[in-house]
């Protein structure tokens, strides 16, 4: 199990992520890298200096990805609507004048309705920005309320209705299972993001994390099976309107799947830069992870010091297959056993207990050389990644 002697026959796709960490607030449940702007900070001044630091970030891993194409621009936060459009402008720009961007390169940004404006959306789609993920959560006031954010359900279908206009692909995000939420609110939230006719719709189940308000003082959220109800309605709900369950959480008409999400769960690599981005790149001999320093003034200076990354290693061996399956899974049609072989440079031979043990269980479907999770083991995720772990784990 030493490092450094996979054998990769090609390298994946890559992908680059761009993390914006600033919000207007910080949402109880959030666990994310985001960050409430100071008192007395000059806003403008600030965007120009994060932005002089990602270009300086990407410029100083050029090295690490040097002629290879990138498939897909993901500008996450945070809130990066916050954002000036000329600031957006300007970092694409700069993308693309050190990059090489593959011809209708999906770049999407995140927008949340409490920073909506008109001409706002128009002038990121001016920008370069071809999909719009707007983190909507809910339409309802009362559950909107309950989730910290900063904005109503009139703002949230506003914001839906201009995404529709200025993109031909946009996302509209809903989250599930929220305090005080019964099934009949979910489905009213449903019915009402349906009617906005999205090309993608994410829907997450509203889970408690460390470090976060929900975890030191809960909210009393559904039961179990309360939140299965719901799932069940969702799905019942998404496909009577033409929408495919094509991952855990994703929901899409046919032509507007996530192409950079799809990268994350093929076990591609993305270059990940910002504060506390982090990153996958592979080589012909290993794989890699990085983290960017998570600060953002951190960020700041040591990005323009040309010293952005706080961590990097070496992913063992014995850890790919857990790491391949972790993201594979998530996806309804699965996987082909030549793509493992490529994307880990390891033989198909390190999963076949896994997949016996995955069989057995009803988890998974084999047809060939081709597997995918079964009903049961999409509803039951977890237990079948699980079954991947490296041995030696506590």
């Amino acid at each position: 199990m030493r490092t450094g002697t996979l054998q990769l026959p090609a390298l994946p796709p890559l992908s680059l992520y761009v993390h914006l960490p600033w919000c207007l607030k910080k949402c109880p449940y959030c666990d994310f890298n985001s960050h409430e702007p100071r008192v007395g900070v000059d806003k403008l001044a600030q965007q120009k200096r994060y932005i002089d630091a990602l270009i300086l970030d990407l410029e100083s891993s050029l090295p690490l990805i040097w002629g290879r194409q990138i498939h897909s621009v993901f500008i996450g936060g945070g809130t990066p609507s916050l954002f000036e459009p000329e600031a957006i402008d300007r970092l694409i720009a700069a993308i693309r004048a050190r990059v090489q961007l593959a011809p209708l390169c999906e770049i999407t940004l995140e927008a949340n309705p409490g920073t909506f404006e008109r001409e706002r959306f128009a002038s990121f789609r001016g920008a370069g920005v071809t999909r719009l993920s707007v983190g909507v959560q809910s339409f309802d006031d009362a559950n909107l309320k309950a989730l910290g954010r900063v904005h109503d359900g009139a703002q949230a279908r506003a914001a839906v209705e201009e995404a529709a206009r200025a993109f031909d692909t946009f996302n509209l995000d809903l989250m599930y299972a929220l305090p005080g939420q019964t099934l009949k609110g979910l489905e009213q939230d449903v019915h009402t993001a349906l009617a906005l006719a999205p090309p993608h719709l994410s829907i997450y189940h509203l889970t408690i994390e460390p470090n976060t308000v929900f975890f030191k003082f809960p909210p009393k959220v559904p039961d179990e099976d309360s939140a299965w109800a719901m799932l069940d309605r969702i799905t019942e709900l998404t496909v009577g309107a033409g929408l495919e369950r094509y991952e855990v959480s994703g929901y899409a008409r046919a032509g507007h799947r996530c192409v950079h999400n799809l990268n994350y769960w093929q076990f591609g690599d993305y270059l990940g830069i910002g504060a506390g981005a982090h990153g996958k790149l592979s080589f012909a001999h290993r794989i890699i992870r990085q983290v960017r320093h998570r600060e953002p003034d951190l960020y700041m200076n040591k990005a323009l010091a040309g010293d952005a990354i706080a961590q990097e290693h070496e992913v063992p061996r014995k850890d790919l297959p857990f790491e391949y399956m972790l993201n594979a899974f998530r996806l309804k049609d699965g996987f082909a056993l030549q793509d493992f072989v490529d994307r880990t440079g390891l033989p198909p031979s390190s999963v076949t207990e896994g997949l016996k043990k995955a069989e057995e269980a009803g988890l998974i479907e084999r047809e060939g050389a081709w597997v995918r999770p079964s009903e049961r083991g999409f509803d039951f995720l977890s237990d079948l990644q699980e079954l991947f772990l490296p041995e030696e784990r506590e």
